[in-house]
């Protein structure tokens, strides 16, 4: 679950009666106002993310078939890579088509299921990318801090393990969450002040309680944002002290080489989701919340592959080698 640590007490508000709610249609659709208010840019924004959901596809497409059929990139760190690419498929693929189709017609609305679906899988791939970040941020710790043991640590089977838990406990997670949305009424407004269904704004809408919403919301903010970012901060920590011991600087520049990739991603992953979710309930804004979706959805995913690409001999050669197949 992502950063929703501003605690939504703001929708907290005393539910209608089952009286109230019956006089009340309830909502079966949702209108998405994306970015209705900026019609004459409309255009300009459906080529830009039709070219990053473009460049987003081919590229993590390209790594995972790089990994697969190149047996020397069969180590933990591309088993990983390979489910962080898989993960930024699900979470762009969930969001984009929806949201290129708003911005070519003069209203874009989602069914109520669509909604639900749509939440589900972003909630799901977000969250185990930050989950995922977290483990290859200790996978990193393992190789340069206990380089010796790290074949026997990062096992095959414990590497399966770790990703299978990744999903598994995403996976879970966000059917709690979803069934905690499933369950409220909405019966008011049926306009979500973003371009894709998010919790914040649906919580906005809900005419029942979303006191028991809110407080798992916060238990899971707390595990997988601020734990998760410890957790990684602490990994780096050492990291960066195992470095700095070392004694000549082609073997620092080395080390560092093998997680520079790694960092980077992280530190644009956690800038965009604390810029949109660290901040009081009052100063909740749509326009922030907009662009730290595109932030997440979009650019992000797109910049991962070219990230690891250009930093990594070995990802180019693979990707060289599959392309020079292919050509045969």
């Amino acid at each position: 679950m992502k950063l929703w640590v501003e605690i939504h007490l703001i929708v907290l508000e005393t539910p209608l009666s089952p009286r109230t709610m019956s006089n009340q249609t309830l909502v079966t659709e949702f209108i998405l106002q994306g970015f209705s208010e900026h019609p004459e840019y409309h255009m300009l924004l459906f080529s830009c993310f039709l070219s990053l959901y473009s460049v987003a596809l081919t590229g993590n497409i390209l790594i995972i078939l790089a990994i697969t059929f190149n047996p020397g990139l069969h180590t933990p760190m591309y088993f990983f890579l390979f489910n962080l690419a898989t993960m930024d498929i699900i979470c762009t693929s969930s969001i984009m088509p929806k949201a290129l189709e708003g911005l070519m017609s003069e209203e874009s609305s989602i069914s109520y299921g669509g909604c639900m679906a749509q939440l589900y899988f972003l909630t799901w791939s977000a969250s185990s990318e930050l989950l995922l970040l977290t483990v290859m941020a200790y996978d990193r710790y393992a190789a340069i801090c206990h380089p010796l043991h790290y074949s026997t640590t990062m096992s095959k089977a414990f590497c399966s393990k770790l990703a299978t838990g990744v999903w598994v406990l995403c996976a879970f997670n966000t059917a709690i969450h979803t069934g905690l949305m499933l369950r409220l009424n909405f019966c008011g407004s049926n306009v979500i002040t973003h371009f894709f269904c998010e919790v914040p704004p649906l919580l906005l809408l809900s005419c029942s309680s979303t006191y028991v919403n809110s407080i798992m919301i916060v238990l899971a903010d707390a595990f997988y944002g601020i734990l998760n970012f410890l957790m990684t901060i602490v990994s780096y920590s050492f990291i960066i002290s195992s470095i700095l011991k070392m004694r000549t600087a082609e073997g620092k520049k080395k080390a560092f080489s093998t997680c520079s990739s790694h960092l980077i991603v992280v530190c644009m992953y956690y800038t965009a989701v604390f810029y949109a979710y660290i901040s009081p309930v009052s100063s909740y804004s749509a326009e922030k919340s907009k662009l730290a979706g595109v932030l997440y959805t979009m650019l992000s995913p797109t910049l991962n592959p070219l990230i690891y690409t250009l930093r990594n001999k070995e990802v180019r050669a693979a990707l060289r080698k599959l392309f020079s197949f292919s050509r045969n």
